[in-house]
């Protein structure tokens, strides 16, 4: 019997000793929270698997609308770092982001760090407050550039509150970001100048307009949200500006009406194709986003 326990004993030693350590390890991972899916992509490029990053809102629902779950608000409050867009994007969860910053947390507003393109005043009830989108357009992630910037600002935070360095990382990250804005700009560019003019959902485009030179010729919901309430007045002036500047398309996107715009396009014979300008594709990759855009208006547009 004792000869027995003389070889369980270290062997129970060991194996205790190696799931503390490891127990000990899984406690020292840092969690970033990220706002939404396009955020979260970048950030876990960026951290290679040295932190826990947790997405608020999951891939595919409307940024402007959702309001986070009680989990969610916890996951907030536990963050080493939060890292969110600013400009209004996430209204449903701003008074939860900004009690966590009061509280300690460290946040990180991607747009306080680049030039914010400007459009009209709205604002929209949300939980029976009132809250202003401005004229800032929050719509930052589709300009590959603008987001070159965040990278670039996002870099130091991440170094600095997870301990770990990311550096080398977004080095690649940026060259990898230069390469596309310069395929992108080349793809464009087999559409006509004279038909490079958007109508889409709602004022989402801004940032990849004027990146790639577009004119925004109308919206179907004219706000920077897609929650915004549309007139029939509106439409009077979408399907006017539709019918004097040639369009020939009209981009449906996350958050617009499929009958609307399908009522539209039958009313002006243009078609209607959706553009995905919210969600990250199936391989969960920012830069297949951005290229998947593109490739989207140029099949329509060329």
């Amino acid at each position: 019997m004792i000869k027995w326990l003389r070889h369980i004993i270290p062997v129970t030693i060991a194996i205790a000793f190696t799931v503390s350590c490891q127990n000990t390890e899984m406690r020292k991972r840092p969690t970033v929270v990220a706002t939404y899916s396009i955020l979260g992509s970048v950030v876990k490029d960026l951290v290679n698997g040295n932190a826990d990053v947790i997405v608020s809102i999951p891939n595919g629902l409307d940024l402007h609308e959702w309001a986070p779950s009680a989990r969610d608000i916890e996951n907030i409050n536990k963050a080493a770092l939060l890292v969110r867009n600013g400009l209004g994007l996430e209204a449903g969860m701003e008074k939860y982001l900004d009690a966590a910053e009061k509280n300690g947390v460290k946040v990180f507003t991607a747009s306080d760090h680049i030039i914010a393109l400007h459009t009209e005043t709205h604002a929209r009830e949300v939980e029976g407050e009132h809250h202003h989108y401005g004229d800032s357009d929050p719509h930052i992630w589709t300009d590959p550039m603008t987001m070159k910037k965040v990278i670039d600002a996002l870099v130091p935070m991440l170094n600095n509150e997870l301990g770990i360095d990311v550096t080398v990382r977004a080095q690649n990250f940026i060259v990898r970001l230069d390469e596309l804005n310069r395929h992108i700009a080349e793809t464009l560019s087999a559409i006509p100048e004279q038909k490079k003019k958007i109508v889409s959902g709602h004022q989402s485009m801004g940032y990849f307009s004027h990146r790639y030179g577009f004119e925004m010729t109308g919206v179907i919901i004219p706000s920077l949200s897609s929650q915004a309430s549309v007139s029939a007045a509106d439409l009077s002036n979408l399907k006017k500006a539709i019918m004097e500047n040639g369009i020939n398309t009209i981009f449906t996107e996350q958050g617009t009406s499929p009958a609307v715009a399908r009522a539209i396009g039958d009313e002006t014979g243009v078609k209607v194709v959706e553009l995905n300008t919210h969600a990250l594709p199936a391989d969960g990759s920012y830069l297949t986003f951005l290229e998947d855009m593109a490739n989207t208006i140029v099949k329509a547009l060329q």
